[in-house]
């Protein structure tokens, strides 16, 4: 077993204490890249979920009265601790979710800032004061903290989007408890440890594991001491976390699955396009939900852009994320290796052709090679369906409208890329594109400093930049009589 794994406590982070399950019952976190168990993890039950409960709800005054610099401390030396441990804690999360190490590095950087920006936004809480349009008083406006949270963390980036919801959560005053992902609870777990040595105070945070996400999250959204829920998730269960949270109207913040649309024009630079491609697509190995799902690029260009993707795409190392120069790891586990098996196979059988990759690997681990597939029919499920693997199918188009008419043909609507060296068409195309997000020439849009979300399926509330902390504070207005001298 990995030193950092043998370090990494394994039960329940609750009200600021290490404790076993109510029942003592355990669960098994397993490595993709071997098929091998990596540890046992405490299995929260209902009595830990209760008491986690307590907990928030007790600590929510004092913590929200603490000034915004102290919360912003906190923040900052838990920044810095992660910074100084990007290494240890790249090959905790490689070893739980299967990314390479390269990719595990650039996630701790990328979650460690969520971290710094909030604990600058700590004291950038502001209201306003303002004069009665009709005189004879004022308007005070000012911002508190929502309450106790729930925040609930998906398995493909356990470690930033955690810091992404509790970064501003602690920057506001908010209490919270967090459910990680079944597949990936280690990343999460050691961050509360980490947060505990730079100093939050017991109570704010509790982490729970589960082997039941419902048992974690029915009972704290039943309870209307809980005041908002933050999700990252699949479409289909953020619909019923949104039917849970209707009844004590808690505040809500989804964001839910994506099928991003590529579109590269005649007059991109291809070098450029391509690289953009290659990190829109491949980044963690496709188990994103800003990974580009659908590739649409005009017509007169398509063959050369194929030609050089598969190049590419096809020169991309699998192998286990630890080993040296890896580039493409495993997928979570079977059934996602199978998901993405069945969209493939099933885009063939209409009639689309493999340039590269195409097959799963043999052996051990959950391993899919990148693929890159043309000549896709538009009836093929790989346009419609997420894919969350390393698989680029490639359609192509004529016109301006036709592209943002392929590109909006979905439900979902988080992200959307777009290459042109035209100004005016990037504006114009990326302006009617429906989607929270666009890459103008660029293949990654992910940034602390900006809002990340979505519109339509794709969910709604904005998690980083300036907006990411209104997500966490109520506004409260007074008006206070005076009269005009």
């Amino acid at each position: 077993m990995s030193d950092i794994v043998k370090r990494v406590p394994k039960q329940l982070f609750l009200a600021g204490q290490w404790r076993d399950a109510a029942d003592g019952s355990v669960f098994a976190v397993q490595d993709p890249g071997t098929e091998e168990p990596l540890a046992e993890v405490a299995d929260a039950q209902d009595a830990d979920v209760r008491e986690a409960i307590e907990a928030a709800v007790e600590a929510q005054r004092d913590w929200a009265a603490t000034p915004p610099r102290e919360r912003g401390e906190v923040l900052r030396r838990a920044w810095q601790l992660m910074t100084d441990r990007a290494d240890e804690i790249a090959e905790l999360m490689t070893l739980e979710m299967g990314k390479s190490l390269t990719e595990s590095k650039a996630e701790v950087a990328y979650a460690a800032e969520f971290f710094r920006w909030f604990s600058e936004e700590a004291v950038r809480i502001e209201g306003r004061y303002a004069r009665n349009p009709a005189g004879g008083g004022r308007m005070l406006v000012s911002k508190h903290a929502v309450g106790p949270c729930v925040l609930i963390t998906p398995w493909n980036f356990p470690l930033a989007m955690g810091t992404r919801k509790i970064g501003p959560a602690i920057a506001a005053g908010c209490t919270m408890i967090v459910k990680p992902a079944q597949l990936t609870p280690l990343s999460m777990l050691n961050l509360a440890a980490l947060l505990r040595e730079a100093g939050l105070p017991d109570g704010v945070l509790s982490v729970l594991p589960a082997t039941s996400a419902s048992r974690v999250v029915g009972p704290a959204l039943e309870d209307p001491r809980i005041r908002k829920m933050s999700f990252t998730g699949s479409t289909e269960v953020g619909r019923k976390l949104v039917e849970q949270c209707a009844p004590n109207l808690q505040r809500m913040s989804m964001e839910l699955g994506g099928n991003a649309p590529f579109l590269v024009f005649d007059d991109a630079s291809l070098d450029d396009a391509v690289q953009g491609a290659v990190t829109a697509k491949m980044r963690n190995n496709g188990e994103s939900c800003v990974a580009a799902n659908r590739f649409h690029v005009q017509s007169s260009i398509a063959d050369e852009f194929v030609r050089r993707l598969t190049e590419e795409m096809a020169a991309m190392p699998v192998g286990h994320g630890t080993e040296d120069g890896v580039k493409v790891g495993p997928l979570i586990n079977a059934e996602q290796r199978d998901k993405v098996i069945e969209l493939v196979d099933d885009a063939l059988a209409r009639g689309a052709r493999a340039t590269t990759g195409g097959k799963p690997l043999g052996g051990k681990g959950f391993f899919y090679p990148p693929t890159v597939l043309t000549g896709v029919p538009a009836d093929a499920r790989i346009l419609r369906e997420e894919v969350f693997g390393p698989v680029a199918p490639v359609t192509t188009f004529d016109t301006e409208d036709e592209a943002v008419a392929l590109a909006d043909d979905t439900e979902f609507g988080l992200v959307a890329y777009l290459f042109t060296r035209d100004l005016e068409r990037a504006i114009r195309v990326g302006e009617r594109l429906s989607t929270g997000m666009v890459g103008l020439n660029t293949g990654l849009v992910s940034n602390a400093a900006a809002p990340f979300g979505g519109v339509k399926a794709s969910g709604f509330g904005r998690e980083g930049s300036h907006e990411g902390i209104e997500e966490y504070v109520e506004v409260k207005y007074m008006a206070l009589a005076l009269k005009d001298g």
